[in-house]
């Protein structure tokens, strides 16, 4: 009888802590200028998939890629995308009064910036700029403010491919699984650059003992991802339709598989985008744009290997960005040409994904971010 009465009372606060947390979703765009929205917040019905609308703001123009600090207070944008000069902007978000509030800009330090991240500490943001190949580092401060960069890298080596790989396009920004390492992958340069990252200096990115790790000549590296193991990572290459899987040890890669998106009959067009591993490690997700629209489904074997195990379409054109929420139920991708975005449950079992909620309409929606909050 005791051991029923405690199992009641754990099953009793888990479901007490589950339902004291909301969780809201981020979506970042292409607008169409400064009077449309641009940023929206919506809410997450973790029992079935719904997407209710919370907030959004106008006056930003194509903040087309979005993340947020550790604690989720502050939403940092590339802004301004697609312009001679890009810039990095900052929003407050208050969970309990549903607010969004504009913090402040600063120039991106490059042409076209794409990709953002922040380390652990909340410290720092460093961010891509795919036009110019170029990466900039900057101190943040305690109330969400951008401050101007410390570190500016422009890099010109290109490629194979004389009509995307003319010269250099890092096109990610990602921290190693224990932050002590920042890779950019470019998919100019066909290849994955590589810092050591000190949160501590001034100028955290520091020289590593592999600057550059070659991949394959026009696969053109896009978005890198790591197991949650820490021992294996997954770099999607968008020109080639690929995965290359790789070892990972202390700011080093050693390849053990390259593996297609795509089903065998596509044969050319490839324009692999995103990818993500769910929380729980078995399977692994990747975006196809071009005439695939979809997300392909891989499970993970125990070595970090794939095998292809499913597609699933993805409701619209051009899933650029997509995201899986922290408990690993749900993925919602971002359809960018059709302006729409949809959420999937996740069989835990399979790894399948089934549609469920309803359509968002979102004008040029490109990127997604999911995050748990108290209630």
């Amino acid at each position: 009888m005791y051991s029923r009465i405690t199992f009641f009372l754990i099953a009793f606060f888990c479901c007490i802590n589950v339902f004291a947390q909301n969780t809201y979703v981020f979506f970042g765009s292409y607008n169409k200028d400064k009077a449309s929205e641009g940023i929206y917040v919506y809410e997450l019905d973790t029992l079935n998939g719904n997407l209710a609308k919370i907030t959004s703001v106008k006056d930003v123009f194509n903040p087309s890629f979005i993340t947020l600090s550790p604690d989720g207070k502050y939403i940092y944008s590339c802004t301004d995308t697609r312009l001679p000069e890009g810039t990095l902007s900052s929003y407050a978000f208050d969970s309990k009064s549903k607010t969004l509030n504009f913090v402040n800009t600063q120039k991106s330090g490059g042409v076209n910036p794409v990709f953002l991240a922040t380390d652990k500490s909340g410290k720092w943001l460093v961010n891509a700029n795919y036009s110019d190949g170029s990466v900039a580092v900057f101190p943040l401060s305690d109330n969400g403010v951008i401050k101007p960069f410390v570190q500016n890298y422009k890099y010109t080596e290109g490629s194979i491919n004389p009509n995307r790989q003319e010269s250099s396009h890092v096109h990610a920004v990602v921290f190693s699984p224990d932050f002590d390492y920042l890779f950019f992958p470019d998919l100019g340069s066909d290849g994955i650059r590589t810092y050591q990252f000190d949160a501590e200096n001034k100028e955290p990115l520091q020289p590593a003992e592999v600057p550059f790790t070659k991949t394959t000549l026009g696969g053109g590296p896009r978005h890198l991802t790591f197991h949650p193991n820490k021992k294996n990572a997954y770099l999607i290459e968008e020109l080639s339709g690929t995965i290359t899987v790789f070892d990972y040890q202390d700011g080093k890669f050693t390849e053990k598989q390259r593996i297609a998106t795509h089903p065998e009959h596509i044969k050319e067009g490839f324009q692999s985008s995103d990818v993500h591993i769910s929380p729980d490690g078995k399977f692994l997700y990747a975006s196809n744009r071009g005439e695939e629209n979809n997300i392909a489904t891989f499970s993970i074997d125990e070595s970090g290997k794939l095998t292809n195990i499913d597609y699933t379409l993805t409701g619209g054109e051009h899933p650029r960005v997509f995201g899986l929420d922290e408990s690993g139920k749900f993925l919602i991708v971002t359809n960018s040409i059709s302006g729409n975005a949809f959420v999937f449950m996740r069989n835990e079992k399979t790894g399948k994904l089934t549609k469920v909620g309803q359509e968002v309409k979102i004008n040029g929606v490109s990127c997604v971010k999911i995050k748990r909050y108290p209630n």
